[in-house]
């Protein structure tokens, strides 16, 4: 429990901005307090979603699988789902935060984090080995769910607009939940070998110790603050977009750096330890994840709540995405990874960056 300062000091937060939060953000128009209240509430919600993977995989080695990756999966969409759903419905309508959160997800995690994991592996280590399987079966998936939730609202005909009318949400959403359903037991079940590191030997990895149960409250306990605070986040990524004309794809950027940093983390070190596989599995399991759980349960509860989705990406947004699945594609087919590979990567995530704000 002495580990667990960083909760009592997010509790405290949370009480802070909770009681005096009206009279701080009235004064957002001053820039300085303006970055202050967004670097104090983004730095606290970044460590509380550390908590909340670090004690994800402390349950998932307790239960093994197929329980323990899915309570880390769960873990991440739910913050991700109840952090999209506090944004939207704070300040006005913003039918594009859904596609905007994906694409980032898509752009940061391939690009960014994968491309920095080829690299600095293939400064220390030259070449790296995957499990070509592996990474077949994840980009199978992670395929046609992208272009299905992200490029076909761009063709329909049957709504205005890059939308999807209530039947091709349901078939949307029953295609992403049915797929990564249908991946979950591949990757649990008989195909557990596809995922592990090639030629890999066993080794000791020292875990979290405490009783399962203390672990599961701990993960509920770290959530609650990401969840109250996320909302207080949307009072200046609001300001920036609304006020100071910021692109409205900043508040989706936020919230995709929120999800994919803490395993983020986690897989650069693991490329960094000759350990690519492993990083594989966190980011294209990360990005799939995404799509295939938020996709299904953001359109249902868009629908209940009334909130408009806009799905289709446009102009560049949209060449980027295929780009980035093609060279993804290309990057994993051969098992082997080297320097090139992270830099074409790192250097489609600057043009992500560039064309956010000259888009």
């Amino acid at each position: 429990m002495a580990r667990e300062w960083f909760l009592i000091l997010s509790l405290f937060v949370c009480a802070a901005f909770l009681t005096f939060g009206e009279q701080l953000f009235a004064g957002l128009s001053n820039y300085f307090l303006l970055t202050v209240l967004f670097g104090v509430l983004f730095a606290v919600v970044i460590g509380c979603a550390l908590g909340v993977v670090r004690h994800a995989e402390a349950i998932s080695v307790r239960l093994g699988e197929p329980f323990g990756t899915l309570v880390l999966t769960l873990s991440i969409t739910a913050i991700e789902v109840m952090s999209i759903t506090a944004v939207m419905l704070h300040g006005d309508n913003n039918p594009t935060l859904v596609r905007d959160t994906l694409f980032s997800v898509v752009m940061i995690v391939m690009g960014g984090m994968v491309g920095l994991s080829l690299l600095l592996g293939a400064v220390r280590h030259r070449e790296q080995a995957i499990n070509l399987q592996g990474a077949n079966a994840y980009l199978g998936v992670i395929v046609p769910l992208a272009v299905l939730s992200l490029v076909l609202p761009d063709f329909t005909s049957s709504t205005s607009g890059p939308t999807l009318s209530v039947v091709q949400k349901i078939m949307v959403g029953s295609i992403a939940g049915g797929l990564y359903l249908t991946f979950l037991l591949l990757q649990t079940g008989r195909h557990r070998a596809y995922f592990t590191e090639p030629d890999a030997t066993e080794e000791s990895h020292k875990h979290e110790d405490g009783p399962l149960a203390l672990h599961l409250v701990l993960l509920v306990c770290y959530i609650v603050p990401v969840v109250l605070l996320v909302e207080q986040l949307a009072h200046p990524i609001d300001f920036v977009i609304e006020t100071l004309g910021a692109p409205p794809m900043v508040g989706g950027v936020m919230l995709a750096i929120l999800v994919a940093t803490p395993e983020g983390i986690g897989g650069v070190k693991a490329a960094l330890r000759n350990q690519l596989q492993t990083s594989v599995n966190v980011f294209l399991g990360s990005v799939l994840a995404t799509i295939g759980l938020t996709v299904p349960i953001m359109l249902v509860l868009a629908q209940m709540l009334g909130l408009d989705l806009v799905l289709g990406l446009q102009s560049s947004n949209l060449v980027l995405l295929l780009l980035m699945l093609a060279v993804s594609v290309i990057t994993f087919s051969s098992g082997r990874t080297n320097l090139m590979q992270g830099a074409v990567h790192l250097l489609l995530f600057a043009a992500f960056l560039i064309l956010l704000f000259q888009g």
